[in-house]
């Protein structure tokens, strides 16, 4: 599928270039109305049934396990946030004394206090897998460091699809084999990568996979999704949901209290994750995200970058190579000449919205940007050096 440019459902002004949806993306119209029916509905609560508790859920659940390739939506759970996803992962891992957790360097923070936490309550310790210095052929070099740093005594890896400041694509295929093969979990933290990039927990096999759902998935914020395998089966939730129990769906019986939970990852929904603004949001936007398939989203961006990837590196900034990074999230290295303020000033003056991440400039891009966006950025860089 070749898409077309798509800015035209969106709500963004035409003197805007908005180039950080790594950050929060803009919600399209459909989403925008479903919203409003939603708030409209809690208007009128005597229209809310009990069907309305559990039938857009499991909708949702349908459309993100598709979307990722699982054959079981009771394999996904409503979950608030990635720290909270994570969060039902780390409470359900039991480690050894001297066992070591993987991250990688400069992991987003959600996805590193969990596992400082939990390596202080077992007297494990955290391994860092650390960014080669030199540049040359680095993304590769990178994933050689973590595949190296899995051995025996590592209990759980825990990394991204991607970097998600400068964009390098990890191995994640390379690393689940390794990690098995030493019987280690894998914890994936998908926000910055699943609805852009394909992917499938048939292929790499995660032990759970964690996503943010306002960014790439085009959600409320407030939203996301975990899927939980095997491991988790049978795990203790974080809270004690009423609609997570089997049999809920029979309100008129639900002091009858269930000591069963629903099968699979269900027990590990949030509370009130039947939210009737959230869920019809949710659903407008999980359908559109699988109409357009993040492969042809991944293209549609790889092209609108790659006139202004090679201005950038021409004029000395460093952008990792493409086989070695993401198209919809890269990392841009400024010049050590570069005035940042002035192009801070520029970028307010011109209406580009990007994001500074350390010694990087972030660019994440989208269906609604155009490579006419990416020239106006460049000019803008350009006369900052």
């Amino acid at each position: 599928m070749i898409l077309q440019n798509q800015k035209h459902i969106f709500s963004i002004p035409e003197e805007i270039t908005y180039l950080n949806i790594a950050s929060q993306s803009p919600s399209f119209k459909a989403i925008e109305q479903a919203g409003i029916d939603g708030v409209l509905e809690k208007s009128n609560p005597y229209k809310i049934t009990g069907d309305h508790y559990f039938e857009p859920v499991k909708e949702v659940k349908k459309l993100f396990a598709k979307l990722i390739d699982a054959d079981d939506y009771n394999r996904i759970a409503n979950i608030p946030s990635a720290s909270y996803g994570l969060a039902t992962a780390a409470n359900n891992i039991t480690l050894k004394k001297g066992d070591e957790i993987l991250l990688i360097e400069e992991q987003f923070p959600s996805n590193y206090y969990v596992w400082e936490k939990l390596a202080a309550k077992f007297d494990a310790s955290i391994k860092i897998a650390s960014m080669p210095k030199s540049k040359e052929n680095r993304g590769n070099n990178w994933n050689e460091v973590i595949l190296n740093s899995i051995s025996d005594k590592t209990a759980v890896v825990t990394i991204g699809n991607i970097h998600w400041a400068n964009g390098t694509l990890f191995d994640l295929k390379a690393i689940s084999k390794k990690a098995k093969e030493n019987n280690a979990l894998l914890i994936i933290d998908g926000s910055q990568s699943v609805g852009a990039i394909p992917f499938s927990v048939k292929e790499i096999q995660p032990d759970a996979l964690i996503c943010a759902g306002y960014k790439w998935l085009f959600g409320p914020y407030g939203c996301g999704y975990g899927y939980f395998g095997e491991y988790f089966d049978n795990g203790n939730p974080l809270e004690e949901n009423w609609s997570n129990r089997l049999h809920s769906e029979n309100m008129s019986g639900l002091t009858s209290y269930q000591p069963e939970y629903k099968p699979l990852a269900n027990r590990y929904s949030t509370g009130e994750h039947a939210s009737f603004i959230y869920m019809k949001m949710q659903i407008a936007a999980l359908n559109q995200v699988l109409i357009w398939t993040p492969k042809a989203i991944q293209n549609y961006c790889k092209e609108i970058i790659s006139e202004a990837v090679i201005t950038l590196k021409e004029n000395g900034c460093f952008i990792e190579d493409d086989n070695l990074r993401a198209h919809h999230l890269f990392g841009v290295e400024l010049p050590e000449n570069m005035n940042i303020e002035k192009l801070k000033n520029q970028l307010k003056e011109a209406n580009i919205f990007i994001s500074f991440r350390g010694s990087y400039i972030r660019l994440s891009c989208h269906l609604y940007n155009t490579k006419e966006d990416f020239k106006k950025l460049t000019n803008c860089i350009l006369s900052c050096l």
